[in-house]
């Protein structure tokens, strides 16, 4: 069976509270994934490397400060977020997704874990009218369509090591739809960090808007 190790591999420097957190997300979600199919039967067993580990990519990208608020578009179950407000608990972070189902499992995990950082709404981000720090998203669709989505929801400026924008993890060849961002945008390939067969073609994309 997998287990968090993973995890701690490489995040060795997680608080007894977070890798709690993390073991917890195992059970939580084979629990809730067999009453609401957010990740499919045959992936469920590759939790932690293929959702929460590939989540966490983004944090290879950016590390968030203090404060920084961040929405995630397309959640699903709660990935990124999820992952990502278990390791930077000092961070606000909106969950959304259209279909009412999968936000019901974020929220119930959100809550198993005592996430206070999180809020998960049933929503389409067509609808949201608030303005965040950095948009966050796991292969929802194209990145330039995903930025005309977006842009309206993220403040200029910004506290962190990159200015404010949307951070996506994707797989594949990106040269079509990141043609025209190529002088504001950063692609980091996650097999530079995570050695497992399955991030050899994933990557983190970031966009400044």
């Amino acid at each position: 069976m997998e287990t968090a190790d993973i995890i701690f591999k490489y995040f060795p420097d997680l608080t007894e509270k977070q890798k709690s957190r993390f073991c917890m997300l195992e059970t939580l979600y084979a629990d809730w994934n067999s009453k609401i199919n957010v990740i499919s039967r045959k992936d469920i067993g590759n939790l932690y490397e293929h959702h929460v580990l590939h989540s966490l990519g983004i944090a290879k990208m950016i590390r968030f400060r203090e404060g920084t608020t961040i929405l995630d578009v397309g959640t699903g179950g709660g990935f990124p977020g999820i992952p990502l407000a278990i390791l930077f608990p000092e961070c606000r972070f909106t969950l959304e997704d259209s279909i009412g189902k999968k936000v019901k499992v974020a929220t119930a995990v959100a809550e198993a874990l005592e996430l206070e950082n999180v809020e998960a709404l049933h929503k389409n981000v067509l609808e949201e009218k608030r303005k965040f720090d950095f948009v966050v998203s796991r292969a929802v669709m194209r990145t330039d369509e995903l930025v005309k989505l977006v842009r309206k929801n993220i403040t200029r400026g910004g506290k962190n090591s990159l200015p404010n924008g949307l951070i996506c993890l994707k797989g594949g060849e990106l040269g079509g739809e990141l043609a025209q961002f190529r002088h504001t945008s950063e692609v980091v390939n996650l097999s530079t960090y995570f050695k497992e067969e399955f991030f050899e073609t994933k990557k983190v994309v970031y966009v400044q808007l």
